[in-house]
């Protein structure tokens, strides 16, 4: 039975299943508080616990609130994280500072898999990944995601890189770190709106419905079994019918960009000001596309906690 650490504060379904090393999928709250405008948040936020729920797993949702590091959330919690003017972005390094200030927190990727291995979770849902950012050469702007991948032992879902950062550095950077990056149901490696990037996924496993939840199952129980400690990437691509193709994305995100720089936008500030500002560039296409591959990564999600537990 695993015992999670005595900071966190668990909700009464994700402790009976922590418990019972029954499958539990922990997801991110940064997406709902600064990834996506209110109430769609909190509507997306209700449906991908749902999905996890329907598919035979419990959700786990994180968040720092009060100063209290959660894991689960009520749906007036789920409100305050959607609604709330006070909710800073958490990663890693600021989880001591809001902790102690009692203040409310969303986690970041990097911060969500700390808090879940906490809680002896091993499997996260996630949109897309932090990277090294567009200029890094020079700026040092280098996602803290990357540095957890390294050294926590959480399994994370997501659609690939964050299209508007450096892909190929960025894979780079997490073959050093020695971290798997698995492509589910094809070769080329994601890029969150489009299902191409340009660049092939190191490894790859079949589709949902072809036995690749249970390969990435023994992936994980093989690499943690020989305590090669850090993560696994497991790029699962938007659905084609709901992608924007890369080539037409490369224009929005251009604008985008060009737009941050202008207006001299650094830091933490910079992903949710591009995300934000790609919504109002395609007219809230990207949001749509935003919200098919949560869902899409939340079903896969619930079936790779499945398998995980299967295996003891």
């Amino acid at each position: 039975m695993t015992t999670p650490h005595s900071m966190l504060s668990l909700s009464d379904e994700v402790r009976a299943a922590v418990e019972a090393s029954g499958p539990v999928v922990a997801l991110e709250s940064t997406i709902i508080s600064h990834g996506m405008p209110y109430p769609d948040n909190v509507a997306m936020a209700r449906e991908v616990e749902q999905i996890i729920r329907d598919a035979g797993a419990t959700p786990a949702t994180i968040a720092v609130l009060d100063g209290v590091p959660r894991i689960g959330l009520s749906d007036d919690q789920l409100k305050v994280l959607g609604s709330h003017p006070d909710v800073s972005k958490v990663s890693v390094r600021d989880l001591p500072y809001v902790v102690a200030r009692s203040a409310h927190g969303a986690t970041t990727v990097a911060s969500t898999m700390r808090l879940a291995d906490l809680a002896g979770i091993r499997v996260f849902v996630t949109g897309g990944l932090g990277g090294v950012h567009q200029g890094a050469e020079s700026s040092m702007d280098v996602s803290a995601d990357l540095t957890e991948l390294g050294r926590t032992d959480v399994a994370v879902i997501c659609a690939g890189v964050k299209s508007i950062l450096d892909i190929g550095r960025t894979l780079e950077v997490l073959e050093t770190l020695g971290v798997p990056v698995v492509g589910v149901g094809s070769e080329e490696f994601p890029s969150f709106f489009s299902r191409g990037s340009g660049f092939r996924s190191p490894m790859s496993v079949p589709g949902i419905d072809d036995g690749g939840p249970e390969e990435l199952a023994a992936v994980m129980r093989a690499k943690w079994g020989m305590r090669l400690h850090g993560g696994v990437v497991i790029a699962n691509p938007v659905p084609e019918d709901e992608e924007i193709p890369a080539d037409e994305m490369q224009v929005f995100i251009d604008r985008a960009l060009a737009d941050c720089a202008r207006l001299g936008i650094t830091g933490k500030d910079i992903t949710p000001y591009l995300l934000g500002r790609i919504v109002e560039i395609t007219d809230g296409r990207s949001l749509a596309t935003n919200i098919a591959l949560v869902r899409n990564n939340a079903r896969l999600g619930a079936a790779l906690a499945r398998a995980y537990a299967q295996g003891g």
